[in-house]
């Protein structure tokens, strides 16, 4: 049978998109979970001691002789014992005749945390001591026998979610920290989906999943690699910020369609959404274009989408880069609430106010505004749009400007307006970051502007293909990474004005966070060259053999790459990508559990022909201004 009508045949059998459900969330988890094309219960007790989990039984259970393995969530009067594992919590009821005293004296000397395994009777709770916040709270266990498989040494916090730890000591015990409902939702949440992502890339759409290497070799522009030593003495392996080259020769070799849930590695420090290590949903796709891949992606977010959330609509909105940064100040937008940017220049052509004069004299010049809808009381800063316009610049606004004003931004009685005056990119990126610190205030004093349950995707297209270097504006670097085809438009300009350029690069955006970048690729062998060599002045011998793959009959291409931390982040409305990631690194890039960085030996250093150079006081002093005083989280 060829792979091609075995491919067909086995989709026929997949379901479809389930709706909504209201179940709890230790029940959805279990009960959406999928293990196979086939949608089925997970079998959850297969091939261990127990019969059950701890939180799948119901009344329907009743009578039924159970053995359960778990932790000892507490005890209650040396009565009724609480025990916990990763599907949920179950009430056992600690036997007290003296025919059971071995039993007894196990579960009442246990400490908390402690490991134990029960048999015993599934029995309805008593009339008036049900649970309805438990989801097995109208049964409890009556136990026959207990043995006690691992006491727990005094705990450095309680595993409980509403016991508050610092990161720091989270991240020291993150095994203990694991065991919390949150940590167990998240993760599992994360299989779920990256499951499900598998499913509609291989099984729907004929994607091939390869591996690719993680040590390789270092590559001009983007990121900071990680170096990695070999025994060849002067010679470096990198590791890789993202299987960019190597999915582009997949598609060369003629794979046509890749998939990979890909590692990839920058050296710098780590923020609350970034990683010196992370993961990516990384793809690409042989003859197809931009509109293919955002159909592809809509598909995919909506088809792995958790069933306990609000579905995914599509498709999604689109903004070009322009207008994201004309509307809203920043290349990822918020679109979830107002308060856009308005430019009000033409109302100060004339004006007496110096600093506005000045701006508007200059080339980009502008004048730019933001509106804060009833602002006055939690902003009482610039000009509050009463009767006297309470600001120092206030009093040289004339009368018909100040009504322009209100006209053209709608100005209510208790609003605030927020005026900046410059370049146009830089009076747009303030009032941008303006924006939604002002958002933030708003919603600590109590105003809702962002829907903590809405998922706002938005696709932002047209970036440049280049911007100007920051350390020398008179070069270029590239917007995305040097493999981004320009914009067909636009292919004459880049031997006349390359600055001009637009590129077929695209950003998914969800919730004013970058979730996802790709782009069409360059598979014209000597226009790469000549971005690189001319435009980039890169070395092209460090991508000699990416050029030299070109000129073997390249198909055209494209993908993209998902951030999974981040959009499992923010699909968890977790605070952090850590609260995600099962081990992840402190705020330093440190692994606080196992000390990681770590010093070696200089003997184990020889036969990388490697010897450390150890700072000097004033190189120290200068390494710690550089890093603020931070706690580790």
């Amino acid at each position: 049978m060829c792979l091609t009508f075995w491919l067909s045949q086995l989709c026929r059998g997949l379901p479809r998109r389930i709706g909504r459900t209201t179940q709890p969330v230790w029940d959805s988890l279990s009960r959406n979970l999928v293990l196979s094309s086939q949608r089925r219960i997970p079998e959850f007790s297969s091939f261990v001691a127990r019969t059950n989990t701890c939180g799948e039984l119901r009344s329907s259970h009743l009578g039924q002789e159970v053995t359960l393995c778990g932790w000892i969530q507490y005890r209650r009067q040396n009565i009724f014992l609480v025990l916990r594992d990763f599907h949920g919590l179950v009430q056992v009821v600690i036997p007290q005749d003296e025919s059971a005293a071995s039993v007894k004296k196990i579960l009442c000397e246990a400490p908390v945390e402690s490991v134990v395994q029960v048999s015993g009777t599934v029995i309805s709770r008593p009339p008036g001591q049900e649970n309805p916040k438990m989801p097995t709270g109208q049964i409890e266990i009556k136990v026959k026998t207990a043995e006690l498989l691992n006491s727990c040494k005094k705990l450095p916090f309680e595993i409980k979610d509403f016991v508050k730890k610092t990161e720091a000591l989270r991240l020291q015990y993150r095994y203990l920290d694991l065991r919390s409902f949150q940590m167990q939702y998240n993760l599992r949440l994360r299989s779920q989906m990256v499951m499900k992502m598998r499913e509609y890339l291989c099984n729907l759409h004929g994607f091939v999943d390869v591996e690719t290497p993680t040590l390789f070799k270092r590559t001009p522009g983007g990121a900071k690699e990680f170096l990695v030593p070999s025994r060849e003495p002067g010679k470096f392996y990198s590791l890789p910020q993202s299987p960019q080259q190597f999915k582009q020769l997949l598609m060369v070799g003629g794979l046509d369609r890749y998939f990979q849930v890909a590692r990839c590695y920058r050296d710098e420090g780590s923020r609350p959404d970034r990683q010196p290590e992370f993961t990516q949903i990384d793809i690409e796709m042989s003859f197809v274009d931009q509109t293919g891949i955002q159909s592809l992606i809509e598909g995919l977010l909506q088809y792995s989408w958790p069933n306990d959330k609000e579905p995914v609509v599509v498709p999604f909105p689109s903004m070009s880069f322009a207008e994201a940064l004309a509307t809203y100040g920043t290349d990822k937008p918020d679109i979830r609430f107002g308060m856009k940017i308005i430019d009000i220049s033409d109302v100060f052509r004339n004006t007496e106010i110096g600093f506005l004069r000045d701006a508007l004299s200059e080339p980009q010049g502008t004048v730019k505004a933001i509106r804060i809808p009833e602002g006055a009381e939690v902003l009482p800063i610039f000009l509050k749009a009463n009767r006297n316009w309470n600001s120092s610049v206030a009093k040289f606004i004339m009368e018909e400007q100040r009504l322009e004003l209100i006209r053209l931004m709608e100005i209510q009685e208790e609003d605030v307006v927020l005026l900046t005056a410059g370049e146009h990119k830089k009076a747009c990126s303030s009032l941008g970051k303006l924006r939604l610190e002002c958002a933030d205030l708003l919603e600590i004093r109590g105003v809702v502007l962002r829907d903590p349950a809405l998922f706002s995707f938005l696709w932002v297209v047209d970036f440049p293909l280049f911007f100007p270097k920051e350390e020398n504006p008179g070069e270029l670097e590239s917007a995305h990474h040097p493999f981004t085809a320009p914009h067909p438009s636009d292919i004459h300009l880049l031997y006349t004005e390359p600055e001009k350029v637009r590129s077929q690069h695209y950003d998914l955006v969800l919730n004013g966070s970058e979730i996802g970048g790709g782009s069409i690729r360059i598979h014209d062998a000597e226009l790469q060259r000549y971005i690189l060599a001319t435009l980039l002045k890169e070395d092209v011998k460090l991508l000699s053999h990416l050029l030299q793959a070109l000129d073997y009959g390249a198909p055209p291409h494209g993908g993209i790459a998902l951030g999974l931390d981040r959009l499992m982040c923010l699909v968890t409305r977790a605070a952090s990508i850590r609260d995600v990631i099962a081990f992840p690194k402190s705020f330093r890039g440190h692994d606080l559990m196992s000390n990681a960085p770590d010093s070696i030996p200089p003997e184990e250093l020889k036969p990388y022909h490697i010897q450390v150079s150890w700072p000097t006081d004033s190189e120290a002093e200068k390494s710690a201004l550089n890093h603020p005083h931070h706690p580790e989280s």
